[in-house]
């Protein structure tokens, strides 16, 4: 089996057990189909989202990148603090908050492509670094009262029934709809895929290895600090313990979505489904009155479902 066949049929079961999760749930549970909640599977994991959108790619290309989570932490309380405490226009606080983001997935890319080290340890360095800076920063919560952030809370899509999209929500859609375009119509996509299926193989047909290495790198910490934008908006403030582990999730949802651990075979489209599934999980909790630990054992039982999915997937090429 070729890997484009082989994208598509994880696609495609990553499709039918969201529907069978949500169709499931539609019939059990009385208004889970409604308009409200469809808008709550986006609004409520729109950061995560945005998160596992560069997840998705840095898998591809056969990295992994643990330090997400901080990254978010990190910027929420630095975006809260400088507009609080610090009077700075929200504008130019969320500009340098995505240069630093960018910055800091740069350098762990650099250091990971140039000097040959393991993605695995460089970016738990910078798991412990980002946290680190975040609580030198303020180690309390910050609360963010701006005019701004009320203009831009009121910001919503309408989808019918009186429900909308928030704006973090919006923005994740359309983080989408573009890495979908890098991913599978430019160059630089393709160079990713090619990476992630064989490094060597790729380096002896000439392909700009390196510079595309660390080029997923910066776009992912560029994601990561526009993921603490977004939960800034969406709390209406920062905290140092914000999206703790949150790496963990992004990476579960991107399994989940049909992308390859090893690399080199994956589709943004399938991320936006695992991330679905993974907002319908803790929805079914909600309604039925479960504890929110079956729905992380529910996610931890699928996300091992489909490891051995692709690992049978891969036996048949």
């Amino acid at each position: 089996m070729n890997r484009i066949s082989e994208r598509h049929v994880m696609l495609a079961v990553t499709a039918v057990v969201l529907m069978v999760l949500f169709f499931g749930a539609s019939m059990r549970f009385d208004g889970f189909s409604s308009p409200f909640v469809i808008a709550d599977l986006f609004n409520e994991t729109a950061f995560l989202g945005i998160t596992a959108v560069g997840m998705t790619l840095v898998i591809i290309s056969g990295g992994i990148d643990l330090s997400v989570g901080s990254v978010i932490g990190f910027t929420t309380i630095f975006v809260a603090t400088m507009i609080s405490d610090n009077g700075m226009n929200p504008v130019l606080v969320w500009a340098a908050a995505l240069a630093l983001g960018t910055g800091f997935g740069c350098m762990m890319g650099a250091l990971i492509q140039v000097f040959k080290l393991p993605a695995f340890l460089v970016t738990l360095g910078g798991l412990f670094f980002a946290r680190g800076m975040a609580f030198s920063i303020k180690k309390e919560s910050v609360q963010i009262d701006h005019p701004l952030y009320d203009a831009v809370g009121d910001i919503a899509l309408p989808i019918g029934g009186g429900a909308s999209l928030s704006f973090p929500a919006i923005l994740f859609l359309i983080l989408i709809a573009i890495v979908v375009v890098i991913a599978h119509r430019t160059r630089f996509g393709r160079n990713l895929y090619a990476i992630g299926g064989s490094e060597d193989s790729s380096l002896l047909m000439g392909l700009p290895v390196t510079s595309t290495k660390i080029g997923v790198y910066t776009f992912n910490g560029f994601c990561s600090a526009l993921a603490g934008i977004a939960m800034t908006i969406y709390m209406d403030s920062g905290n140092p313990i914000n999206a703790v582990a949150l790496e963990l999730d992004a990476i579960a949802v991107v399994v989940i979505g049909g992308t390859l651990l090893s690399g080199g075979t994956g589709l943004v489209a399938g991320t936006l489904l695992g991330i679905l599934i993974y907002a319908t999980i803790y929805q079914i909790t909600y309604f039925a009155n479960l504890p929110a630990s079956l729905a992380t054992i529910s996610i931890g039982t699928l996300l091992l479902i489909f490891i051995l999915a692709q690992q049978s997937l891969r036996r048949l090429r």
